[in-house]
């Protein structure tokens, strides 16, 4: 271990699945350079990520269900944490996501700690967020949202955000990989993807809803969804709809890129998110995207910022747009509701705009070549090495 670099621990629950792990995992790499990384998780099950060369430290204090037993995992992993900074001598602890954060801020010592609030569902639990923003050194977002909120409803003004990193050329070399189960294989189908848990934060029902009115206007569409989760409600549903055969739940995969890149249009529907991951990668593949405007990242990403500007503008408290915009890398469509309905016979107005701007992106060859195009030059905005120098710059400020 060099002496000569200063001890950096990156916090995160688990490395199953998700963009927040992905984008510790990927911060570790890039701050190896300037740092000796160790990255701490709670529990080490169903590791989904390659950690070859990292210094992962498991705690081995896995999530419990009850509130009692919740209070003590707090308290085991404040115990075993505080102990594993000393020992380490750690300068800088860096945390990603709530339960991180308060093992984080509980475990303080003479280290420097920085919390990650990375998604809107961080924000909702203000009790939570006063005590970040109270016992962290300062906090990090992926999103200028999130940063917005913090100044505006908790007079907070140490926070700043760095977007997510995106190797595009890492995303293209998965999305090139074969597979042999892909669900879709006819020439003639459109197939519309999505990547997102069985979670009602991923808003899924919207989408198989919407994705019905879009087979009837267009009956060679396929969807595809991929993500960890028991759906067999949504495949009741589906035949419900009168669709199941043309929609497919294959679960979770530890490459989920070649089923993107063999897709046609790639749809959003969350009504929470921090910076998505999902969107970004599928923009790396090509894909024209469709959003939900739920309230932090997709804004961001898929309109340029004069179109952003104008938007917060118009609509200063955060609050979703309710028409739909065709953003210079992307369209925006309104937020719709984080109450899950499963009734097929209830296709709400947010569900049947969300149809027909997918329909009429299926309608117009020209329209799905202007934006596949657009969504790879956004992709290539996000690049490892603007991540690398914002997070080292961040970094440095408290060495």
């Amino acid at each position: 271990m060099s002496s000569e670099k200063k001890n950096l621990l990156l916090m995160v629950p688990m490395l199953h699945q998700g963009g927040f792990e992905r984008v510790c995992i990927k911060t570790a790499r890039l701050m190896q350079e300037f740092y000796n990384v160790h990255i701490l998780i709670f529990s080490s099950k169903d590791i989904n990520f390659d950690i070859t060369g990292l210094d992962v430290i498991d705690i081995d204090v896995p999530a419990q269900k009850g509130i009692v037993n919740k209070v003590i995992n707090v308290l085991k992993r404040v115990k075993k944490t505080k102990k594993i900074k000393k020992d380490l001598g750690i300068d800088i602890s860096y945390s990603f996501g709530s339960s991180a954060n308060y093992v984080n801020v509980l475990s303080k010592g003479k280290e420097k700690v920085l919390t990650g609030l990375r998604c809107q569902t961080d924000m909702d639990n203000k009790k939570n967020v006063r005590l970040f923003c109270n016992r962290s050194d300062q906090v990090l977002s992926c999103s200028k949202e999130i940063v917005r909120e913090l100044e505006r409803d908790y007079s907070y003004n140490r926070s700043t955000y760095i977007y997510n990193p995106l190797d595009v050329s890492d995303v293209q070399d998965k999305g090139a990989e074969e597979i042999k189960d892909y669900p879709f294989n006819d020439p003639d189908v459109k197939v519309i993807s999505c990547m997102g848990r069985n979670d009602y934060i991923k808003g899924i029902w919207h989408l198989v809803k919407a994705f019905s009115l879009v087979e009837k206007a267009h009956p060679e569409a396929r969807l595809i969804v991929l993500g960890a989760g028991d759906w067999s409600d949504y495949r009741d549903m589906a035949w419900s709809l009168g669709i199941k055969e043309k929609v497919a739940f294959p679960g979770v995969r530890k490459n989920p890129f070649p089923y993107v890149a063999k897709s046609d249009v790639y749809v959003c529907s969350s009504n929470h998110e921090g910076f998505p991951n999902a969107v970004l990668e599928a923009m790396a593949l090509k894909k024209p995207l469709i959003s939900a405007d739920c309230k932090t990242g997709p804004r961001e990403i898929l309109l340029n910022e004069d179109q952003y500007n104008a938007l917060i503008k118009e609509i200063p408290n955060g609050d979703s747009i309710t028409k739909p915009i065709e953003g210079e890398f992307g369209i925006l469509v309104p937020d719709m509701s984080e109450e899950v309905n499963m009734n097929p016979e209830d296709i709400s107005d947010e569900e049947r705009v969300l149809a027909d701007q997918i329909i009429a992106l299926l309608d117009s060859d020209e329209k799905m070549k202007h934006y596949s195009e657009k969504a790879y030059e956004r992709a290539l905005f996000y690049t490892p090495e603007k991540y690398q120098a914002s997070a080292h710059e961040i970094f440095k400020r408290y060495e």
